[in-house]
């Protein structure tokens, strides 16, 4: 018998998907009709082609938002999109066999559809052959640190050397959804791929930069690889580079002139929380604690769960409890997290040891619920599962292992700690909300400002531990709490762009669908968030909403 639910949801994506295709070229059409674009300008360029192979993710839908937002400003705008590029990309890797080929067709036929009417250059795969040779016989550890020379102007001779291996890195631990790479033949061959196009990108790219000399370049992520190889080349070349990636709000987007992945978020010294705003932030939070959230249009927790008796039992024969809450190792905020520790399982090796150290705590380890996100391809090949079960840690009388799809309360697990441990998990920051003192082996975002315990060696944060596992009670610094509340309300409220007046959900994690609106409302005098981004984009304005302290 057909499973209903699944049948239902079929014909909604189909639905959702036939909708989109008739709005975006409607849309498009009109915004060609009607952009009466400055000819004296020179032309912003928009580079995204690793947020969606089909369909419109929300993602893609920033980039297209924005670029017909500035059309109609006046402003002339180019789109970079990719004609059979890459030898293989970051979405189009199949982890079953790496030399299938990407799903070029298709996507070449998704850029076509949402570039209708607008200025357009592509770029194919031109490969390198001294290059090609060079890495043929280079290991995983050889390829990821690998540099190669590139001259960016035809009308200057000198070379620059552009790091490859390390542009790439991310985006095939991604892929791949593991941190450490198996040195064999096979994922030798995918990074060598990765390497090779990557290059052909940063080559074909500085042709277009020099023959159009953009004021900036707007750019998805900037952490896959083919953006992250154009933001390169943009600030190389000495043109702004403006990123963007998923805000924190529902369907909303974050705009920055720095590194989108690592959320670089400027707070006044003197800004505080009024009696408005914190009920605002207040409200916002008592839905978090219930797991009611969404993020990037996914919500992780379908239920929450106290804890049960087992737990409490067990958890009554020790002194204190310390929670360990993990990130995903794959994901492209580790770039910037791993600053302390090389990776998250080094850090968790460390933890090991002061488990070992303190049987007197229960230590409760969670694994991020993202790493066996269901109905996704999101499933991790390298976990803290993984990690735990190859270490014995489950097997330890002081330790509780939390696996990613027990939808445990983390937050009366928190009430209930004596201090917390976490990697760079947004967790800290709630913690620190709730009252209990942080201590983070990996940069964070809210490590911008003193909200946690951040020590930067790795001895640091050993000494650190040890010295908070002992103390009969732990102070923290009033300063913390009032900046944690700072900064999520800027994060929430101030940098997280609200694009729901254009944007509606559909039943697939990641995905959107354009809501019913007039070509004039995309305007930034019709439209309070395209007013923001256009003035970010154009005036150097902060893209902040313009609420007042």
């Amino acid at each position: 018998m057909p499973d209903t639910q699944s049948l239902s949801t079929q014909l909604s994506l189909r639905l959702a998907g036939l909708q989109n295709k008739r709005r975006i070229t409607h849309l498009a059409r009109q915004v060609a009709a009607n952009a009466h674009t400055d000819p004296e300008k020179r032309p912003l360029i928009v580079f995204n082609v690793s947020s969606r192979l089909t369909g419109l993710s929300l993602n893609a839908s920033f980039s297209s938002l924005t670029a017909w937002s500035l059309r109609l400003a006046g402003t002339p705008v180019i789109h970079i999109a990719c004609q059979a590029g890459m030898k293989h990309c970051t979405l189009g890797t199949n982890r079953d066999d790496y030399r299938t080929p990407p799903p070029c067709e298709s996507c070449i036929a998704q850029s076509r559809l949402l570039c209708e009417g607008a200025d357009i250059r592509w770029f194919n795969y031109q490969e390198d052959p001294i290059l090609a040779d060079t890495l043929a016989h280079l290991g995983i550890e050889e390829l990821s640190n690998f540099e190669y020379p590139i001259q960016l102007s035809a009308h200057a001779p000198q070379q620059t050397t552009i790091s490859l291996g390390a542009l790439v890195l991310p985006s095939i631990r991604w892929a791949l959804r593991r941190h450490n790479l198996p040195d064999d033949e096979d994922t030798r061959y995918l990074l060598r791929t990765y390497i090779l196009s990557a290059n052909s990108i940063a080559k074909q790219f500085a042709k277009i930069l020099e023959e159009i000399n953009p004021p900036a370049v707007v750019i998805f992520n900037g952490s896959i690889y083919p953006e992250a190889t154009a933001r390169w080349v943009t600030k190389e070349m000495g043109i702004r580079a403006i990123t963007h990636e998923v805000g924190f709000q529902h369907l909303s987007t974050y705009f920055t002139d720095g590194e989108a992945t690592a959320y670089p978020i400027q707070i006044p010294e003197d800004f505080d929380l009024n009696d408005e705003q914190n009920s605002r932030l207040d409200a916002y939070l008592e839905e978090r604690f219930q797991g009611k959230f969404t993020m990037a249009g996914i919500r992780f927790w379908p239920e929450m769960r106290g804890l049960d008796e087992a737990f409490l039992d067990k958890a009554s024969r020790f002194q204190q409890i310390v929670p360990v809450f993990t990130n995903v190792a794959y994901d492209t905020s580790q770039v910037h997290a791993s600053v302390v520790f090389p990776d998250m399982f080094s850090w968790l090796d460390q933890i090991l040891k002061i488990i070992n150290s303190h049987p007197e705590t229960l230590f409760v380890i969670r694994a991020h619920p993202d790493e066996m996100r269901s109905g996704t391809a999101k499933l991790a090949n390298e976990s803290v599962a993984d990690w735990v079960t190859a270490n014995e840690v489950d097997a330890l009388p002081n330790v509780v292992f939390i696996d990613p799809l027990e939808y445990v309360s983390s937050y009366e697990l928190i009430h209930r700690s004596k201090f917390v441990i976490v990697y760079n998990s947004s967790i800290g920051l709630e913690a620190t909300l709730l009252g209990k003192v942080v201590v983070c082996g990996g940069k964070a975002r809210y490590t911008q400002i003193p909200t946690v315990y951040f020590p930067h060696s790795q001895s640091g944060f050993r000494e650190q531990v040890g010295k908070f596992l002992s103390e009969d009670s732990i102070a923290m610094p009033p300063e913390f709490q009032r900046n944690a509340r700072r900064f999520l309300y800027f994060q929430l409220f101030r940098t997280s762009l609200p694009l729901t007046d254009f944007l509606d959900t559909i039943p697939r994690q990641g995905f959107v669908k354009l809501r019913r609106f007039s070509w004039e409302k995309l305007s930034p005098e019709n439209s309070t968030t395209m007013r923001i981004i256009f003035n970010g984009i154009t005036n150097g304005e902060p893209f902040l909403t313009n609420e007042k302290p």
